[in-house]
């Protein structure tokens, strides 16, 4: 590991009990800075409510650090925007945000547009499939962000124990196949980052307006890399927030999302051309192994900063 990264764990990483609820009301209300907690969400019905009951419960009513809670739908077909917003949550479409850009699938695409819906000076975003959900995960990764002026990202870091198999730290299967050896031979100056995919993590405004966001699963591994050229590897943090439990994805699933992250970090490389953006897998059928190919998500949205319309609003 590089001296420079063995230095920024000492002084980048922390826990969630380094900073407590009250010392980070104190910094809000000292610096005036708000917080959006954006959950995106599809088909989630069984969590979502939970997870925004949690927040509203903990981080608005007993203690206000946060600001605003939004859910964005991303084409729920369950009742997941109904649960959502009966739990206390503001639920936005995907397809309600910057209408006159057509909507495409991905998680990436919903992060984006969520920029357009929130007010807050620090973004909160939490998946909306966690179980057993603490407010912890928000409080531990936006504590930096109210009280350190010099991070402007900071990702959760926990346990993923993988349901059902017995292995307490065997979760996060594309991580440790995928992401972590391409951060360590390609950015080894982000090697430190426990969980580099996780999708809890809070940022300021002023840096996410700033990046291109890849639509879909590549997004957390391309703002990593983005960041961490735009803003240094001292403006990035970790905070330790206990265990994560969550829906696991099957090995196909997995498979496609290898793809695209493998995709986010060529471009980042060399922003090259891709040969074949599609991914071929097998299923056993009733002739024998058949083939399935599913494109590879290819487009990336610009900085939101480019955008007019968040301009605008900027002004207004």
């Amino acid at each position: 590991m590089l001296e420079e990264v063995e230095r920024w764990l000492s002084t980048r990483s922390w826990s969630v009990a380094d900073r407590p609820p009250h010392q980070l009301l104190a910094a809000k209300q000292r610096t005036g800075q708000t917080v959006s907690v954006v959950l995106p969400a599809l088909n989630e019905e069984e969590t979502v409510g939970d997870i925004v009951t949690v927040v509203r419960h903990d981080l608005v009513e007993q203690i206000p650090l946060v600001d605003e809670i939004v859910v964005v739908d991303s084409g729920s077909t369950d009742r997941t925007a109904e649960v959502a917003a009966r739990a206390g949550a503001r639920v936005v479409h995907r397809d309600e945000i910057l209408p006159r850009l057509p909507a495409v699938p991905g998680k990436g695409e919903v992060l984006w547009r969520s920029l357009l819906v929130t007010g807050g000076d620090i973004l909160c975003f939490v998946d909306a499939d966690l179980r057993e959900f603490s407010s912890d995960f928000v409080t531990g990764i936006v504590g930096p962000l109210l009280t350190d002026p010099g991070v402007d990202l900071v990702k959760a870091m926990y346990d993923r124990p993988l349901t059902g198999a017995g292995l307490s730290g065997q979760g996060g299967r594309v991580t440790e196949l995928m992401a972590r050896p391409l951060l360590n031979m390609h950015w080894p100056r982000l090697a430190g980052f426990v969980q580099p995919l996780g999708g809890e993590y809070a940022a300021r405004r002023s840096l996410l307006e700033q990046l291109p966001f890849p639509v879909g699963y590549g997004v957390e591994l391309g703002m990593l890399v983005d960041a961490l050229h735009l803003a240094g590897l001292d403006a990035l943090a970790q905070v330790d927030v206990g265990v994560r439990k969550h829906r696991h994805q099957d090995g196909q699933a997995l498979g496609r999302m290898a793809a695209a992250i493998y995709r986010t970090a060529q471009l980042r490389l060399a922003r090259g051309h891709l040969v074949r953006p599609a991914l071929t897998q097998f299923e056993r059928g009733e002739d024998g192994f058949e083939p399935r190919t599913y494109p590879v998500d290819t487009e990336e949205r610009p900085p939101m900063v480019e955008i007019a319309e968040y301009t605008e609003r900027k002004v207004a």
